[in-house]
């Protein structure tokens, strides 16, 4: 289950790692908005730290934005990141501004809509993928992402879900770690030939 955030819990999250360590992020007050909590992200950027450096990413649903900032803030040349919230975008290109993070693209949009496109010419290294719990979206974004030209030869699929959900995921998607926490189960996978 999703927490609503109400107006009394806090509304940071800060980068754990890299040239903006210890900075605090604002998120706006969205239903559903869960940022991925220092624990996780520790595991999941130790996970992550050889293929960081260089690496295009996308953020399909970036909610506080603590994924995009935290691989920029460790080496990654560019990210993308996809919000459909107006509120949560004002608030990431606030963050975005005040970290001068010019290689961060903020895109207003609905991810499935998005994923719809085909992209074979900028293909991602790294695709972080943690939907809102309850749209149960997992299945449907893995193969959007797998059949629209989105991921680069071996890319890497970093995907959250709830622990009670099944991992549906396309056959050349490889399991690389999976862990739990709670009631959440977060996965890396690697796309193979």
């Amino acid at each position: 289950m999703v927490k609503k955030i109400s107006s009394n819990s806090p509304q940071t999250v800060r980068v754990i790692g890299g040239k903006w360590r210890s900075r605090r992020l604002n998120f706006a007050p969205v239903d559903g908005l869960r940022p991925t909590g220092d624990r996780i992200r520790e595991t999941l950027f130790n996970w992550l730290a050889p293929s960081i450096e260089g690496a295009k990413c996308l953020d399909l649903f970036a909610g506080s934005g603590a994924l995009s900032f935290e691989i920029l803030s460790r080496g990654a040349a560019s990210c993308v990141a996809l919000e459909n919230s107006a509120d949560a975008v004002a608030q990431l290109r606030a963050n975005q501004t005040n970290l001068d993070a010019d290689n961060l693209a903020i895109v207003y949009t609905d991810t499935r809509d998005y994923l719809r496109q085909t992209n074979s010419a900028n293909p991602y290294n790294i695709v972080f993928m943690d939907p809102p719990f309850e749209h149960r979206l997992h299945g449907e974004i893995s193969r959007s992402l797998n059949r629209g030209g989105w991921l680069a030869p071996n890319a890497l699929i970093y995907s959250e879900l709830p622990i009670s959900e099944h991992a549906d995921t396309p056959q050349n998607w490889q399991l690389l770690k999976e862990k739990t926490t709670g009631k959440v189960r977060y996965c890396l996978y690697e796309t193979v030939a």
